[in-house]
């Protein structure tokens, strides 16, 4: 698949069939993502990756709960729904980690991830970035439960699967440039 159409026709996916995504599969997703470019080449990502239907249940609960105590969120009707899954009912969760230390390391990972996102719809797998889960990630508990080290934080976690169904084209706004410099130009 041409770069350039991955691009264009990549989608967030929120309806996944449960199908399961084998490891060789996952294997070539996390080298993509690992191809990525980083701030003086430091690659400060590592990941964890969770199949466990149980776990992704508890953790969808868990960060629905927090959400829904939050004023922010709380208007959501989503997040008083006890059925909602922040998961989609995808069978993977990459959760691409960032070490503490570096230039930008929470930019690199997400370089990584939109490496992986397009190398997953490339080989015809659903991806979708699931921050909101973020948080629910980071507390310490669930920091042991999912073996995530001292000195690394949960980055971006990306639901990874079979889409339910085909997902339309969203509306794209053109690029806005503030200002395009050319040589003897000033801006205005």
């Amino acid at each position: 698949m041409n770069v350039l159409d991955a691009i264009r026709e990549r989608r967030a996916v929120r309806a996944y069939r449960p199908q399961r995504v084998d490891e060789a599969t996952l294997q070539t997703l996390l080298v993509a993502a690992t191809q990525a470019p980083s701030a003086r080449n430091a690659q400060p990502w590592s990941f964890v990756v969770v199949e466990d239907r149980a776990l992704l249940r508890r953790i969808s609960r868990q960060t629905i709960q927090r959400m829904a105590a939050n004023p922010y969120w709380r208007m959501y009707a989503s997040f008083h729904d006890p059925d909602f899954d922040i998961f989609y009912g995808a069978p993977t969760l990459v959760m691409i980690c960032a070490r503490r230390n570096g230039l930008d390391p929470a930019g690199d990972c997400h370089l990584a991830g939109a490496n992986l996102m397009l190398a997953a719809h490339a080989l015809g797998l659903a991806t979708c970035p699931i921050g909101l889960a973020r948080e629910e990630l980071s507390v310490d508990a669930m920091r042991r439960d999912l073996a995530i080290p001292d000195g690394v934080d949960p980055a971006l976690p990306i639901v990874v699967g079979y889409a339910r169904e085909p997902v339309p084209r969203t509306q794209r706004n053109p690029p806005l440039v503030h200002a395009w410099l050319r040589p003897g130009a000033r801006p205005a």
